[in-house]
Parts: C-alpha cells; sequence; structure tokens
C-alpha cells in the first residue's frame, strides 16, 4: 500500500494540486505511523513472551512487577492502535467540518459554546490537526452566537463524528448576581469535507448568494470590502457562509465546498432512515439528541448518554481531553454493526 502512495507522489503533475499533494502526503505518513506501531507492537509482544520464559524457567519472581508493567503498558497501545482500525467508514479519513451553534438562553449559552470552542481547538491541537475558523459570529457580551471551523487532518472528521449532537452544561452561572444554577446547550454538527470528486446535482439557479462585511475574529483585518459569502440551497434550506479569507471568489469557493458537505451529508442521513424503514427500526437518527452532559454544579461530572462513559475530571475535558468519550462511541458503533 505504501508503494501505492510513493508511486502517486512520484508523478510528474503530483504537485498541480498543492493541497491534494499534502492531503496524500498526510494519509502516507499515517499509514506508514500504523505500520510502524504495528510492528513495535509485535516486537514488544515477543519480548514479553521471552521475559515470561525466562522468569517461569529459573524460577524469578522479582521479575513480576516488571512483566506486568510491561503488559499494562501493551494493553494501553494496543486499545490505542485498536481504536485507529476502526476508523475505516469512507469519509473517516477526510477533514471535519464543525459548527457550533447555542441554543436559547443568551449570554449563557453563548458563553457555553466558546467554553466547547476551546474544548475542540484544544483536542484537535494535542493531535496535530490544523484548525481554520471558516465563519465566526461573536456573542452580544460574551461568547459566540455561532461559529464554523475546518480541521485538518487525517481521520479528522472519522474522531470528530462522535461529537455530532447537543451538549448539555449545568453550573452556577457567573452572569447571574443572585449565583442560581443554569442549562444551557449547544448543538454541534461535524460533516466531513467533501471534495469534488463525489458527484452532487447543485444546480445554480437553487442558489441564492449574499455578499457582505466580514466581521469577528479575524474580520477586523478584512472587512473593507464586501468578502463574506453566504449561500442558501433554496430546494433545502441550507444555509452556509465563509468569512476567513480577504478574497470574495475564495470565501465563495469555501463556502460551496462546504455546501457540498452538508448537502451529501443530508443525502446519507436520508438513505439511513430509508434503510431504517425498510428494516423497521424506530430509532431516531436526527442529530439533534442530546449527546452528552457537563456538570459544573452540584459536583463535578461528565457523562455520555450514547455510552454512559463518564468522568469526575471536568477541567481535563474542557481541557481537549475527549478521547475517552469518542473510544467509547466508536466502539460502541462497531457492536452495534455486529449486532
Amino acid at each position: 500500500m505504501i508503494e501505492n502512495f510513493e508511486e502517486k507522489m512520484a508523478a510528474p503533475d503530483f504537485w498541480d494540486d498543492n493541497e491534494k499533494a499534502q492531503a496524500l502526503i498526510a494519509e502516507m505518513n499515517a499509514v506508514k505511523s500504523s505500520v510502524d506501531q504495528y510492528q513495535k507492537l509485535q516486537a514488544d509482544y515477543d519480548d514479553a513472551v521471552v521475559m515470561i520464559e525466562l522468569a517461569d524457567e529459573e524460577g524469578d519472581d522479582s521479575l513480576a512487577g516488571e512483566i506486568g508493567e510491561t503488559i499494562k503498558e501493551m494493553v494501553a497501545r494496543v486499545e490505542e492502535f485498536e481504536l485507529q482500525l476502526l476508523l475505516n467508514q469512507p469519509y473517516d479519513k477526510m477533514n471535519a467540518i464543525l459548527e457550533l451553534h447555542p441554543g436559547a438562553g443568551g449570554t449563557e449559552s453563548q458563553d457555553w459554546g466558546q467554553m466547547l470552542l476551546r474544548m475542540y481547538t484544544r483536542w484537535a491541537e494535542k493531535r496535530g490537526l490544523k484548525v481554520e475558523t471558516l465563519d465566526y459570529l461573536p456573542g452580544d457580551e460574551a461568547g459566540i452566537k455561532s461559529v464554523t471551523l475546518l480541521i485538518k487532518g487525517y481521520n479528522a472528521y472519522g474522531y470528530l463524528k462522535a461529537e455530532k449532537g447537543v451538549h448539555r452544561l449545568v453550573r452556577i452561572s457567573p452572569f447571574d448576581s443572585s449565583g442560581r444554577r443554569h442549562t444551557s446547550f449547544v448543538s454541534c454538527d461535524v460533516v466531513p469535507e467533501i471534495n469534488d470528486e463525489v458527484e452532487l446535482d447543485i444546480r445554480t439557479e437553487d442558489l441564492k448568494i449574499d455578499t457582505y462585511r466580514a466581521s469577528g475574529a479575524g474580520g477586523q483585518h478584512i472587512n473593507t470590502t464586501d468578502s463574506a459569502v453566504r449561500i442558501t440551497h433554496l430546494p433545502t434550506g441550507v444555509v452556509v457562509t465563509c468569512q476567513n479569507e480577504r478574497s470574495q471568489i475564495k470565501n465563495r469557493e469555501r463556502a460551496m465546498t462546504m455546501l457540498r458537505s452538508k448537502l451529501y451529508e443530508r443525502k446519507i442521513e436520508e438513505q439511513q432512515r430509508e434503510l431504517a424503514e425498510i428494516r423497521g427500526e424506530q430509532s431516531e437518527i436526527a442529530w439533534g439528541s442530546q449527546i452528552r452532559s457537563y456538570v459544573f454544579h452540584p459536583y463535578s461530572m461528565v457523562k455520555d448518554h450514547r455510552t454512559q462513559v463518564e468522568t469526575g475530571n471536568i477541567g481535563a475535558v474542557m481541557d481537549g481531553d475527549l478521547d475517552a468519550f469518542i473510544d467509547g462511541y466508536l466502539r460502541s458503533q462497531i457492536r452495534q454493526e455486529v449486532e
């Protein structure tokens, strides 16, 4: 498989499309990393077997502690490697477009949106993924009204699809002088970044394109012209916006990519609904269901309602430590497919 990547990279026109070239290189590096991990695990396993046999032959119990620690470490690494292998769906390897939309509640919900924005940004940074802000609408007093991120890197969508749904916060509001407890909601939508290779029938006459002056994070540097773009797909009502580029043309290209991604996701969800009806399934496929609760008061806990994975270390979670929840979700999906 690595030979196939090297053959493509040796082609004379490889660098004609820089973005595709970089994506291919990232995929090849990820595959190489997986091969290296497997080989290292195999070598460490062989060493552990030799150590166990040696201790057994010599009746040396002093090695028991060292052997136990080695096995414990290997189990953790095997589980991490196994998680990577679970990301085998057609679009798992693609970049992810992540949107956050606070619910009703004004400043309190908008602040919660800002906290989630930081959480996902920190998670991506820890995994070596790049984060681009495609659209940002600041809150009136604090937080955000909405934000759209492009998270770039191999398997970005595969991991982040676990975050799609409504996130609930319970805390004593810093904006309430009476110190009352508040509950806030933010919806998180995640779709893969779909390129031009996927065929979708998007007619020009079905699009309403508006331009306006960019604002928000980074916007103060580019708001001297109507560079921001909003595209509405009239048949479905899907709306996308992009304002991070200085050029209106580039923002339009980005917005069209976002629209393609959303329409493709919509198409897949419709197919899933049809299959569920044929099978007689009663489960709701809609993305708007509450998936996770973050409780700051009267106790500290983050709990995923789909998998029952929970932790009391809410500070680590808000600092981007999401792997346990993502791992739990991916493994639950595999179990459902088996059943």
